[in-house]
């Protein structure tokens, strides 16, 4: 398979074929005829893996760890549950950072339906963000719809 073959059936971009090849996770032969990489079943295998690995937050450093162990004889079964039981916790601490986040930006739509757009006058840039905490404040006008 040539490299636009190979990406076609992963469901990938030729690019991130491309990079795989670089980053040393596949191995591509040259076809002699016109210099072209050419891929087997097992670069499509492997392309399948490291999406499938990606899916589960390894990163490409880690899948070429994964690689490594299993091509040497060893499994790479403990280190993967090991790196996974790393990750779930990682995992929960930024969902909680993404929720605290969302609420923030929730409390300050609530409070800017409530406030009026302020025009710039040299001492804001704008009030909504600038004030967003503080709404009676917001330019100076009392930050209320009339």
């Amino acid at each position: 398979m040539k490299v636009s073959e190979l990406a076609n059936t992963a469901n990938v971009t030729p690019e991130t074929i491309r990079h795989y090849t670089r980053e040393g996770l596949i191995q591509a032969n040259r076809n002699p005829e016109n210099g072209y990489h050419q891929y087997d079943k097992e670069a499509l295998r492997k392309v399948r893996f490291i999406q499938q690995a990606r899916e589960l937050g390894f990163s490409l450093k880690q899948v070429q760890d994964i690689f490594e162990q299993s091509d040497s004889g060893d499994s790479p079964c403990p280190m993967v549950r090991d790196l996974l039981k790393q990750k779930v916790p990682e995992v929960k601490q930024q969902i909680a950072q993404l929720q605290s986040h969302l609420n923030k930006m929730e409390a300050a739509l609530s409070v800017w339906d409530q406030m009026q757009d302020g025009v710039p006058n040299g001492h804001s840039i704008c009030c909504l963000i600038e004030e967003w905490d503080k709404p009676d404040d917001c330019c100076g006008n009392g930050g209320k719809n009339d």
